[in-house]
């Protein structure tokens, strides 16, 4: 781990996508397959898959399902947020907590210079992250009293 983290070293670079044009229940399925809550939506531009939103299961239940909709006649494109953070590669954990918190999101996709995606990182990703730390910080702490007990002996 370097001095100043980046999202780029926490980010999962193995994300489950889905297009605009996918059905939503297709989304669902792709969801429950690879054990995800979010899917990041993209378009191949120039052999890139670039970010165009973010469909989460909490959008399809309350766009879809909770009126009694007929999951079949969505496409992503119809119910995704496109009012999206993004994070590049080199960003710090501090930006990207700060944008996280200031949009209240749980879920950010990670782009490249051109916006291609390069990975996501959750909250959970995050706070993995923080707990590690605080544990090294508390490893120190013990260490030096620790030291400072045995020299008063």
């Amino acid at each position: 781990m370097g001095e100043r983290l980046t999202t780029g070293e926490i980010c999962t670079r193995n994300v489950t996508i889905a297009f605009r044009k996918t059905t939503l229940s297709g989304a669902a399925r792709l969801m429950r397959e690879n054990h995800v809550g979010s899917l990041v939506v993209v378009e191949e531009t120039g052999g890139m898959r670039i970010v165009v939103g973010m469909l989460t299961d909490r959008d399809i239940v309350t766009a879809v399902v909770a009126p009694g909709l007929d999951l079949n006649s969505f496409c992503v494109e119809d119910v995704m947020s496109t009012d999206l953070i993004t994070a590049r590669e080199d960003d710090s954990l501090i930006d990207l907590m700060r944008a996280m918190r200031r949009k209240g999101v749980r879920r950010v996709p990670v782009i490249g210079g051109q916006g291609e995606l390069i990975g996501v990182v959750t909250l959970d990703d995050v706070l993995d992250i923080l707990a590690q730390e605080l544990s090294l910080l508390v490893g120190a702490i013990d260490s030096e009293g620790k030291r400072e007990r045995q020299m008063r002996k």
